[in-house]
């Protein structure tokens, strides 16, 4: 069975050890692809991990004109072939997460591929390797969902267009609702 990427918010406590140790993939060496978004900064501090959801049918490949950007057998979306691509960002904007980036000093767009040099040899990536609170985890699907509570989600509404990924994230289990300061006596 394929070993799936997984995202937990709920446990991630912005400590942005996931964005050094994503500087350390081959593939990127010294540019992280994984940025820690603040959910709300008016009522909290909970932060996010932001990855590439490499997606079922990726948006980003899809509209490359050069064909540039590949998905491997395992889903994998992979950053831009340095040969091809021409730098018009149409990834960038097709992409409904956000993710692609361009990078001026390889003159290239970029974005997450799971540390393809890791993960290809069956080990964790960077990220969810240092992750000290398993807001990112790596591994068989039944093996993690049983280590968070809550929902493994790998589907999104943008629109009218569903979008299915190969990350999954977790969501608060039925009934449990985030306390926010407005909540507070």
């Amino acid at each position: 069975m394929a070993r799936k990427f997984f995202m937990d918010p709920q446990r991630c406590i912005g400590c942005r050890a996931c964005m050094a140790a994503c500087q350390e993939c081959d593939t990127h060496r010294g540019v992280s692809m994984i940025y820690i978004d603040t959910l709300d900064t008016l009522w909290s501090t909970q932060t996010s991990p932001t990855v590439c959801m490499h997606c079922v049918n990726p948006p980003c490949a899809n509209v490359c004109p050069v064909d540039a950007i590949k998905q491997d057998e395992n889903g994998i979306v992979l950053s831009a072939l340095a040969d091809r691509c021409i730098y018009c960002r149409n990834c960038l904007y097709a992409c409904p997460f956000a993710v692609p980036k361009y990078q001026a000093k390889q003159a290239l767009m970029m974005k997450c591929d799971q540390c393809y040099d890791r993960t290809s040899k069956g080990k964790k990536p960077w990220c969810a390797t240092a992750c000290p609170t398993g807001a990112l985890d790596y591994g068989e699907y039944d093996e993690v969902v049983a280590r968070h509570p809550g929902q493994a989600i790998n589907q999104w509404q943008f629109g009218g267009q569903l979008i299915e990924t190969n990350v999954y994230v977790f969501c608060p289990p039925q009934g449990q609702r985030p306390t926010t300061r407005k909540d507070e006596g």
